[in-house]
């Protein structure tokens, strides 16, 4: 089996920090946070992020955004952000039963990478990709469809694990089953993404 994890949310507990910082950027202008903030942004990566809270109304250009959040993320990522309960071994023992484990997140390398550095489980994980790495976000089924190619595997070899209502709904869409993760900032939406996964966990000792 191929799973396809997400990381935000799903392998370290790190959506409130970087949920909050978009929110935080929404706040500073006084800006009303839609009802399903969190749940459009997740899918599009920082710079996607950036661009809807400019969309909103963040009287700001892009690189500006990004250099305001920048060194907030890449402390919390390098140096603070802790995987989620029962991750590590869950890992370790999916790899030493012959699976193969890669990383599919919106997040950038420059994040992500040090934090499973740090974590030590950088090894265990065949592939990291970011969606840095592709020419589509988590919300699109071509990034599915590519990630599937790239692996050379069938759709039901695979198994894609994410936190977010809208990642999993499209690689449902794209034929790949998939497993709801619980994450505290999606709790409100864990109805609606049991609805859609093939399976639901609260933590990775479930899997």
């Amino acid at each position: 089996m191929h799973y396809l994890f997400d990381f935000d949310g799903v392998l370290a507990n790190s959506m409130p920090v970087w949920a909050n910082m978009f929110m935080d950027l929404l706040r500073e202008f006084d800006i009303p946070i839609p009802e399903d903030f969190v749940k459009t942004i997740t899918p599009l990566g920082n710079r996607g992020a950036i661009r809807y809270s400019i969309s909103l109304g963040v009287p700001l250009d892009e690189e500006t955004c990004y250099q305001k959040g920048f060194a907030t993320l890449m402390d919390a990522y390098t140096n603070k952000i802790p995987l989620k309960p029962h991750v590590a071994e869950t890992l370790k023992r999916l790899k030493e039963a012959g699976h193969t484990l890669h990383v599919l997140t919106a997040s950038p390398h420059m994040f992500i990478d040090p934090c499973l550095h740090r974590c030590g489980i950088f090894d265990l994980f065949d592939t990291v990709w970011s969606i840095d790495d592709f020419s589509y976000s988590k919300a699109q089924t071509e990034l599915y469809d590519e990630v599937v190619a790239t692996l050379g595997a069938a759709r039901e070899e695979c198994l894609f694990l994410d936190d977010n209502l809208v990642c999993l709904t499209t690689a449902k869409k794209a034929g790949i089953p998939s497993v709801g993760v619980f994450d505290e900032t999606s709790r409100e939406m864990a109805e609606d993404i049991q609805r859609v996964a093939d399976r639901y966990i609260m933590d990775f000792s479930e899997l």
